[in-house]
């Protein structure tokens, strides 16, 4: 009986984080949108005259006044007939938005400066996409070494993603790369290997992990994107020329002769795991917590991207390996600022600082890697 209960339990809060919309609801007139659609607010912004447009700009529409509808841009007021009637219309089904209406009471003269701080919005929700256990792999940010993958979706819950290093990797660490093929909650993909992103680091090599063409499949469980199991597989072995690339020109020795410390070649076969727990952190379009393990390596984590502090925007990543078999725990920073860069570039690139610390071949705790790491969103977030 438990185990119904259990199951009962999972149903009703899977269900309970999809929002439902009827049609008897009255229109929300006086709302602010949230920033979940790239495309429209760069457009909003393109038809008012507003260069650069900023897709994370806030935008609050009032059409309580049938005489004077209005919308607001960072604070500056602009007329909503400004706007075509196509984007008005879109601006109007919008489905993300914030009631303002709701938020005005008898104490907002007192309260609205508070307000206006946004401390409510420091820790909030997902989005739809992030929590189902079919659509949760789209994702619209591609960078360059490690973290989430880069997903699109060809039907539905039909698509594709593709990844450079592993999702718990910092930079310079790993030959990896991967291609998967998704289908309600399925995963099936190839591992393959190249060394461009580590043939030139020249030293704290020790710690990297190495791996040979491999296959793996997973399966998110259909209760919510909140636990993912699956199954990895090397079919290939390391051949003498890469043992001497990888391995021995990388293993640090005791003074007796004995191995300190080497890189991780990977082989055989595994069963990995992570539980995360998705999330939305100063307004960020994606977001998770996580702990999870990955050729019997633990790690804890979270990745958020768009973060919004004081009008910057960035994203951020911290993994820590905490448990290993055969590598030193470690620990992974990533931020990448976004608004860096001019023209379309603008709202797309974030580049910034990458670092990994962890134990140095000199046996004390320090940086052992640093590169500039790169993300490139492809089209409107979700």
């Amino acid at each position: 009986m438990s185990k119904y209960l259990l199951l009962l339990f999972f149903l009703i809060i899977s269900f309970a984080q999809i929002p439902i919309y009827s049609q008897d609801e009255e229109p929300v007139i006086y709302f602010q949108m949230e920033p979940l659609d790239d495309s429209l607010f760069i457009k909003i912004q393109q038809e008012l005259f507003i260069d650069p447009p900023d897709p994370k700009a806030e935008i609050v529409v009032d059409v309580r006044n049938q005489n004077e509808q209005t919308i607001s841009i960072k604070g500056a007021l602009y007329p909503f007939l400004a706007l075509t009637p196509e984007i008005r219309a879109r601006v109007l089904n919008y489905p993300f938005k914030i009631n303002l209406e709701e938020t005005i009471h008898y104490a907002s003269v007192f309260t609205n400066v508070i307000t206006k701080l946004r401390f409510d919005r420091i820790l909030n929700t997902p989005s739809v996409f992030q929590i189902s256990p079919t659509l949760g792999y789209i994702n619209p940010f591609i960078q360059f070494m490690g973290g989430e993958r880069f997903g699109f979706s060809l039907k539905k819950d039909i698509g594709f993603s593709f990844g450079i290093s592993t999702p718990y990797s910092g930079v310079l660490e790993t030959n990896y790369y991967e291609i998967n093929f998704h289908i309600l909650g399925l995963k099936a993909g190839l591992i393959s290997n190249d060394d461009t992103f580590i043939e030139h680091k020249s030293g704290n090599n020790h710690n990297n992990i190495y791996f040979v063409n491999s296959y793996q499949i997973s399966y998110v469980v259909p209760f919510g994107n909140f636990f993912e199991f699956g199954y990895l597989k090397t079919v290939d072995e390391f051949n003498e020329t890469k043992i001497q690339k990888y391995l021995t020109a990388n293993t640090i020795y005791n003074p007796d002769g004995t191995i300190k410390f080497q890189p991780y070649l990977v082989q055989g076969d595994f069963f990995n795991w992570e539980f995360r727990y998705p999330v939305k952190i100063l307004e960020s379009t994606r977001g998770k917590f996580y702990v999870g393990k990955f050729v019997n390596e633990i790690h804890i984590g979270y990745t958020g991207r768009e973060l919004s502090v004081a009008g910057s925007v960035f994203d951020f990543r911290f993994d820590a390996m905490v448990s290993s078999q055969d590598r030193e725990p470690q620990y992974v920073l990533d931020l990448m600022v976004q608004k860096v860069f001019d023209f379309w570039a603008f709202s797309v690139i974030a580049a910034g600082p990458s670092i990994t610390l962890g134990t140095t071949s000199e046996d004390k705790f320090g940086f052992t890697a640093g590169f500039v790491n790169v993300r490139i969103k492809v089209g409107s977030s979700l």
